[in-house]
């Protein structure tokens, strides 16, 4: 992983933020606090083997184009809004990063499944879960970064899925968490 890379990346954020709002104003001073090293989080659980990965709602790029920097993993990052898919392809290519942008819908998205689902304050996980499971490989996980919601988010979502569930926690994080989810299995009919 090249810090002076991520350093670029935060710095492209930064610069097209006020243009397009990719994170909040008062978040600027604390990209590197707040995105980055909430995105570099993740790395730990991502298995060795990982071949790709998908971001779903990618945003300006946390964790999914901040992943596909650090750890040279190609990553598929679905992104809607076109302005904000514009920033992640020029993001990519200063960069050098890995990252093929679909500027499209999640639910209309044609990306073969990964082994590796990302996403970061996309929806709650019952959503979350529904718009992941089509694009998720056989024996592939899930990891997704929540705060304090997480606990009653996966009480929710249990009747609805089979899944395998570890809440990933720190003390240095305060409220948030990781969920890392395997084994996915819709409950009912689809």
């Amino acid at each position: 992983m090249s810090e002076a890379t991520l350093r670029l990346y935060a710095a492209l954020v930064e610069k097209w933020s006020p243009k397009i709002n990719l994170i909040s104003k008062s978040d600027l001073p604390h990209i590197w606090e707040r995105h980055i090293q909430d995105s570099l989080r993740l790395l730990p659980y991502i298995p060795a083997n990982t071949t790709r990965a998908i971001d779903l709602g990618s945003g300006a790029g946390f964790p999914g184009l901040a992943l596909c920097i650090a750890t040279g993993i190609p990553f598929d990052l679905i992104e809607s809004d076109s302005r904000k898919a514009i920033f992640l392809m020029e993001a990519a290519r200063k960069t050098g990063a890995p990252a093929k942008i679909h500027n499209t819908r999640i639910e209309t998205a044609e990306i073969a499944p990964a082994p590796l689902i990302t996403a970061r304050a996309l929806a709650p996980l019952d959503k979350l879960l529904s718009l992941a499971a089509p694009h998720l490989a056989p024996g592939g996980i899930c990891l997704f970064p929540k705060g304090r919601a997480a606990a009653d988010e996966l009480t929710a979502a249990t009747p609805l899925w089979h899944m395998h569930a570890e809440r990933i926690t720190d003390p240095a994080w305060g409220d948030l968490c990781i969920l890392k989810v395997s084994q996915l299995h819709h409950a009912g009919p689809d």
